[in-house]
């Protein structure tokens, strides 16, 4: 049972959102109808609520989104609001539609998009894991987090050549440890807004830690906004050496920690946005001439399903020419092809800038 409190909570909320301009997928699906048939609603295990589920985007009219998962029954139990959110953010992933199995391909097919260095000054490869018999960050306890980065911390330990590293907990972090992690630009920070409102950020500090290799080419964040965002990157555009990197870090993980996984929706994570192959590959690239001309830039990047930020990414402005271009499908096709879009779109731009 949802309790009066909760109810009355979502009423208000609810009411607020509908009267607003927001242009958030939250208002576009959650017609009164939805409304009415999901708030009574909880999920088996952890008891989450809708309320759980919309608040952020109850607080802030101006997300884009709006929602996330407390638990990965919540995908199930509040199907009516989940799946035409997923529809709409992955391009079409209906609700009768099935992820295909994880298949990362052979990772000798890529090589360097930008072999003379001219365009892409970094590329970066990352993918989201939860863990499997956890909830997400709203229904985690104080405890949970801290055993979690105890399983995790103990896994990576255990990475050997390439990946070999050292675990950082945010708990206890030296001021000179910190500033270096900032300087790297690998230490994440407490959630925005739009997370906070989530309860995803509870217990701050607690059961949090940084990962990274000696080189600085392979990085793991435990409990940031998912159990597990595992990230491959360096200087240049050699792409090949980056997927074949995350993909060794990925499976070696996988053989100490379970995953959460769905038959239909693939990797499960607690934003809706980043479930199925939960891959994202991007370059940092300067194109110069072409961004001049955005419109052809848009144009070229629509046609590979590419998505193009600022140089800090959303919400921010390209520095000098420089964008960050990344794939934007990550549902209903294999990791292997999400990242292939990425490889021929880039190879196409380059192409493009080389001739303007």
């Amino acid at each position: 049972m949802v309790d009066a409190a909760v109810l009355a909570k979502l009423e208000e909320g609810y009411a607020k959102l509908a009267a607003s301009d927001s242009k958030s997928l939250l208002k576009k699906y959650l017609t009164k109808e939805v409304f009415d048939n999901l708030k009574n609603k909880v999920t088996p295990t952890f008891k989450s609520t809708l309320l759980d589920v919309i608040q952020s985007g109850l607080e802030n009219h101006d997300s884009g989104v709006g929602i996330y998962a407390p638990d990965a029954e919540a995908y199930t139990v509040f199907a009516d609001l989940f799946d035409p959110i997923i529809e709409d953010y992955h391009g079409g992933f209906k609700k009768t539609d099935k992820h295909p199995a994880s298949n990362f391909g052979d990772v000798a097919t890529f090589g360097n998009v930008d072999p003379t260095n001219e365009y892409v000054i970094s590329t970066r490869v990352r993918c989201g894991r939860s863990m499997q018999g956890y909830p997400f960050n709203p229904c985690l306890t104080e405890a949970q987090y801290k055993e979690m980065e105890g399983k995790v911390s103990s896994t990576l330990s255990g990475l050997e050549g390439e990946l070999k590293g050292k675990f950082y907990p945010l708990t206890g972090m030296e001021k000179a440890v910190q500033q270096q992690l900032i300087d790297d630009h690998f230490l994440f920070k407490e959630g925005d807004r739009f997370l906070q409102t989530a309860n995803a950020c509870r217990y701050w500090p607690s059961g949090r830690g940084i990962y990274h290799n000696d080189a600085k080419t392979f990085l793991v964040w435990c409990n940031e906004e998912d159990h597990l965002r595992i990230i491959s990157m360096q200087q240049g555009g050699d792409l090949g050496q980056i997927y074949k990197r995350l993909v060794t870090a990925v499976n070696e993980i996988e053989k100490r920690v379970p995953f959460s996984h769905d038959d239909r929706l693939g990797f499960l994570t607690f934003c809706p946005t980043n479930l199925g192959t939960t891959i994202r590959a991007s370059v940092h690239i300067k194109v110069p001439k072409l961004a001049s001309n955005k419109a052809k830039l848009e144009e070229v990047a629509a046609k590979y399903n590419l998505q193009v930020r600022g140089t800090r990414g959303e919400h921010t402005e390209a520095e000098g020419g420089v964008y960050d271009i990344s794939n934007k499908r990550r549902m209903g096709l294999t990791e292997f092809d999400a990242v292939k879009e990425m490889y021929d779109g880039i190879t196409e731009l380059i192409k493009l800038e080389k001739s303007l």
